[in-house]
Parts: C-alpha cells; sequence; structure tokens
C-alpha cells in the first residue's frame, strides 16, 4: 500500500510540474522554435509548417447583422440602427426635493455600438454616465388602450460595466392631458414599470402597474411577487439579455428573461397590495376590555415552597476532593516583564508615563503544571435549587387573545377586470445608476407572441448567435476559469491523475513473474509450471477426474445391464436342460440300441 501512495503522489506531483513547464515553455517558445529551426533542414521544415497549418483550428463562423423589421403590427419598435435619437426627447426637468447639484437630468444619452460586440453594425442606446440623472423617452404611434388584446413589452439590457447600484427599468407612460416628454421626471404618470433592478445584492425584476380606486379615483402601486429564479447572473455576466412582459385579458401575466419563464401569475391574486381591498375590516374604535384574561398558564396560587428549599445555595462550589498538583510553583507569577525589552528612543516620561516592559509569560511555567496561588476548581453544587417559583396550572379565565371585531369596509370594492389599466402613449427612462454605460436595444410594444418572438429572434437571437460563435470551447473555458483562479489546476490534475492511478492500482500492481528469457540471463531457477499454469492444469485435472468418474460409473451400469442380461439367458438354458432330462429313458434306450456299434452279434 505504501508504495501505491507513494505512485499516486508521484503522479500529482509530475502533473503540477507538467503545468509549470508548459508556462515556461510558453514564455520561452520564441528561442526554442529558433534554436530547432537552426538544427532542421528545410524538408522538415516544410513538413512542421503543413502540420502547424492544418492542426489551427478553423475560424469561427461569421454572424452578419441585419436591422430587425417588424412582422405585424406593433405600437412602438425601435432599434437605433440608424444611429440617431430622432424620436426621442430629452428631459429637461428637474427633481423635486433634491439639491440643485443633482436635481436635474444631465445625465447623457448615445447611441454606439457595444464595447465588444460580436455584431459589427448592431447599435443601441447608451446611458453613458454613472451618478447622475437620465431621463429620455418617445412617444407610441398610437396610445395602448387595455381592451381585447394582450400587451407585450420586450427590450434588451446589456450591464457592459457590471452594476453596483441602479436600475434599467422603462415606464410606460399614462395618457394625459399633462403628459410633457420635455418635463419628463420621476413624478410623471405611467402605468406601468418593468425591467431590472439591482443595488448592494437585491436583485429585482419590476413589474408593477398603478391601479385606480373605482370609489376615490386615487392611484395606487401593485407589485408582482418576487420571481423564485435566481437572478444576479442577468446583472453580473455582461451578457445581452431579453427582457419580455406578457399581459393578458384574463389577468395572467408572465415574465421572461431570454425567452424563460421566470415568473407568472393573475393581477388579482399575486400582487401586492391586493387589487382589492377585504370585505371587512377590524374596528377601529373597538378596545380590549380591562378585565380581559389572555393568559393561558397562571402560578398555581396554592403552591408553598418546600421547607428544605435553600434559595441562598451558590450554584458552583470548590471541589473538596481535588489535590494540588506535584511541583506546582506557589512563588512564581503566571507572567513576567520580557527582559529582551528596551524602552523605545523616543519615549517620553513625562508625556507617555513611566516605561515598563511588556508582560510574557513565564518560561518557568512551562514545564511546571502550574504557577502562582494553587486554588481548587470550582463545580456544580449538587444542593443548588435556585429561586423557588410556584409551578405554572391552566387558567380558568383564559378568555384567548383579543382581537377588535370586524365591521363591513366602508373602503370596499371589487374590481375583476385590473387588465383594462389606464390607457399609455409614451415609453420612458427615468433612471439612476452608479455605473456608466447601460446598452439597451431593441425595444417593441405589440399585441401579438409571434411578432414579439420574430423581433427578438432578428436581434437578440442574432446577438446570442454571434456570441456563442465567438466563446471559446470546452477546454478554453477551463483554461480561462484556471487563469483567474490558479487553484483549478490542482483540480485538473486530480482529475487526470486519479484515473491514472486507479488503472495502475487495479491493472498494473499485480507482482509480475520473470519470463524464461530472464531466467536464461541469470541462470536462476526456474519454476517447472508458473502459478496461471498451475490453476489451469488443476482446472482441467479437476475436469478430466469428473469425466472419468462419468465414465466410470457408466461402465458399471452397462456391466449391472450385461450381467442381468446374461442371467436371464443362463436361466433359460437350465430350464431346457431339466425338459430335457424329463424324457422317457426308454427313448434314450431305443436310441442306443438303434445305434449299430450297441447291437449283439447274432448266434449261429
Amino acid at each position: 500500500m505504501e508504495l501505491k501512495w507513494l505512485l499516486y503522489v508521484t503522479l500529482l506531483a509530475l502533473g503540477v510540474l507538467a503545468v509549470q513547464a508548459h508556462d515556461m515553455d510558453e514564455d520561452n517558445d520564441g528561442d526554442d522554435v529558433v534554436d530547432i529551426e537552426d538544427d532542421l533542414d528545410d524538408g522538415i521544415e516544410e513538413v512542421e509548417e503543413s502540420k502547424s497549418e492544418t492542426s489551427s483550428p478553423p475560424p469561427a463562423p461569421k454572424v452578419t447583422y441585419r436591422p430587425p423589421v417588424p412582422t405585424g403590427e406593433v405600437y412602438f419598435a425601435e432599434s437605433f440602427d440608424k444611429g440617431t435619437l430622432d424620436g426621442w426627447v430629452l428631459s429637461r426637468a428637474k427633481k423635486d426635493d433634491t439639491d440643485d447639484e443633482i436635481a436635474k437630468y444631465d445625465g447623457k444619452w448615445e447611441v454606439q455600438e457595444m464595447k465588444d460586440t460580436k455584431l459589427p453594425g448592431d447599435k443601441g442606446l447608451v446611458m453613458v454616465n454613472r451618478a447622475k440623472h437620465h431621463a429620455i423617452s418617445s412617444k407610441l404611434s398610437k396610445p395602448f388602450v387595455f381592451d381585447t388584446k394582450p400587451l407585450i413589452v420586450q427590450y434588451e439590457v446589456n450591464f457592459q460595466n457590471g452594476i453596483e447600484c441602479g436600475g434599467a427599468y422603462v415606464k410606460l407612460l399614462s395618457k394625459t392631458p399633462e403628459l410633457n416628454l420635455d418635463q419628463f421626471h420621476d413624478k410623471t404618470p405611467y402605468t406601468i414599470m418593468f425591467g431590472p433592478d439591482k443595488c448592494g445584492e437585491d436583485y429585482k425584476l419590476h413589474f408593477i402597474f398603478r391601479h385606480k380606486n373605482p370609489k376615490t379615483g386615487k392611484y395606487e402601486e401593485k407589485h408582482a411577487k418576487r420571481p423564485d429564479a435566481d437572478l444576479k447572473t442577468y446583472f453580473t455576466d455582461k451578457k445581452t439579455h431579453l427582457y419580455t412582459l406578457v399581459l393578458n385579458p384574463d389577468n395572467s401575466f408572465e415574465i421572461l428573461v431570454d425567452q424563460t419563464v421566470v415568473n407568472s401569475g393573475n393581477l388579482l391574486n399575486d400582487m401586492s397590495p391586493p387589487v382589492n381591498p377585504p370585505r371587512e375590516i377590524e374596528d377601529p374604535n373597538d378596545q380590549k376590555p380591562e378585565d380581559w384574561d389572555e393568559r393561558p398558564k397562571i402560578p398555581d396560587p396554592d403552591a408553598v415552597k418546600p421547607d428544605d428549599w435553600d434559595e441562598d445555595a451558590p450554584a458552583k462550589i470548590a471541589d473538596e476532593n481535588a489535590v494540588k498538583p506535584e511541583g506546582w510553583l506557589d512563588d512564581e507569577p503566571e507572567y513576567v516583564a520580557d527582559p529582551d525589552a528596551e524602552k523605545p528612543e523616543d519615549w517620553d516620561e513625562d508625556m507617555d508615563g513611566e516605561w515598563e516592559a511588556p508582560q510574557i509569560a513565564n518560561p518557568k511555567c512551562e514545564a511546571a503544571p502550574g504557577c502562582g496561588t494553587w486554588q481548587r476548581p470550582m463545580i456544580d453544587n449538587p444542593n443548588y435549587k435556585g429561586k423557588w417559583k410556584p409551578p405554572m396550572i391552566d387558567n380558568v379565565n383564559y378568555q384567548g387573545i383579543w382581537k377588535p371585531r370586524k365591521i363591513p369596509n366602508p373602503d370596499f370594492f371589487e374590481d375583476l377586470e385590473p387588465f383594462k389599466m389606464t390607457p399609455f402613449s409614451a415609453l420612458g427612462l427615468e433612471l439612476w445608476s452608479m455605473t456608466s454605460d447601460i446598452f439597451f436595444d431593441n425595444f417593441i410594444i405589440c399585441t401579438d407572441r409571434a411578432v414579439a418572438d420574430d423581433w427578438a429572434r432578428d436581434g437578440w437571437g442574432l446577438k446570442k448567435a454571434a456570441d456563442g460563435a465567438a466563446e471559446p470551447g470546452v477546454v478554453g473555458q477551463m483554461m480561462a476559469a484556471a487563469e483567474e483562479r490558479p487553484w483549478l489546476w490542482v483540480v485538473y490534475e486530480f482529475t487526470v491523475a486519479l484515473p491514472v492511478f486507479l488503472v495502475v492500482l487495479f491493472c498494473c500492481s499485480g507482482k509480475k513473474q520473470p519470463g524464461a528469457a530472464e531466467y536464461k540471463k541469470t541462470d536462476a531457477p526456474q519454476p517447472d509450471v508458473v502459478d496461471d499454469e498451475k490453476e489451469e492444469e488443476k482446472d482441467k485435472g479437476e475436469k478430466e477426474d469428473e469425466e472419468e468418474e462419468e465414465d466410470v460409473n457408466e461402465e458399471k451400469l452397462e456391466k449391472q445391464k450385461n450381467d442381468a442380461d446374461l442371467g436371464s439367458a443362463s436361466q433359460e438354458e437350465e430350464e431346457e436342460e431339466e425338459e430335457e432330462d424329463r424324457k422317457p429313458a426308454s427313448e434314450e434306450e431305443e436310441t442306443v440300441n438303434r445305434s449299430p456299434r450297441n447291437r449283439k452279434p447274432r448266434k449261429d
């Protein structure tokens, strides 16, 4: 086993050395190539050049960008591929209740390509500045009215520099006579707010709509429940992501990221606060009676403290059975002044006081069980009971937890069609961010899911294809990850070395018998049969013994059968002989007399 572990450690060490040698080879690659080329002839150089040309990876497929074109009726579609902000209005408003220095919406917007674009020609709207208020908006081709068709809002976002704290959501601005895009600000009425937002470690994907109370006419924000999906990757991977909101006339909604549903629900059941208030509310004028008893348990009034209950007994007492260890140094302190310490040269006793050397552990106490005054250790007091309290019993007067009575809600209403929201006529971005260069692209508002999907395929789909074509393979990704996290090299080497070690362990760790040639070289005594041949011959011998035993059994059965046949035949012969003996003697005599040899001569 020691040899196996040694082999395993050696494999790991060789793997690490191989990686380091690989890095050194890359640093010295130019010099090595020059030295080798000096020694090779022209023919080998041509072969090497042809090999390098054929072994180089093929170029990544090129994705050509074409601006997306709506395939059906849309209320708004913008790809920014014209390179201008035509149709967009920059806000000149100021935020209320804010210092004048930061109240202006003076953040800069530009139309440009992404920094690391893989799709030349694809442009978008970029929020350039950080720590500034930005506001920009654009009119729809016609106001969107919530009736019998769904609403689909879709656009792309790329946090090119990541995101520290800020949003990238859109607002669908309500159609009102007072709407002025030139004065678009945070208090401008909107119907829906949708999109990503992040600050600290709180990653959000907003869906908020403003619901009008049919009784009071006031608007109240309704927030969708938080999605169960992990949203962090969409903010940190610096990739372009597609955000889609689908609202249906049956009050259902879906929120998708990259065409995958991350949240869904119903406007009546999954918004906070709920669209419809409760039918009943607690009476604000109801008060709890003074004699209302909410105590389920009370101390037993009849309980009496036992006479032997000592409330003054300490919880800990000194162990009387403890004995001071031998060698305890009573006269030595636990800490002494450091003899090697020196007073600093700039020490001023008038300002800093009298200098004292720092305390260190007494070196004489290191070999002793202890120093200083010995004290008995403390143990739990078996007689300790603490302060006596009467036991708790059920309260016969318990009335439960008091709650105010319910009364009809004077503000109750029931809106069963919250989908029918306030119409909106413009799309706007009113944002603040501590990170610059947030990229927006390919806005679309429509009622047909197929139109939105086609728009996504021709816009976001091309970006995804271009990014995929430019991404390295699995090996390249592993190498890049290891460059950022060098400890991954150990994981890679372990992953490679472990299978090799297991192969060596299970296949090559048996004892090898020397061959006949080695015996012949060394004149060492050679065994007649190797272990494997012995095993084979043993198995063969056992098999032959079994076959011989079967043959013997067959011969015995055959012999028994033959004996039985012979016995029956001899019995038949004996019976025939007995029958012949039973013939009359006269016949035999007659036969004898008739014989010429037995005939007597005649007397003359």
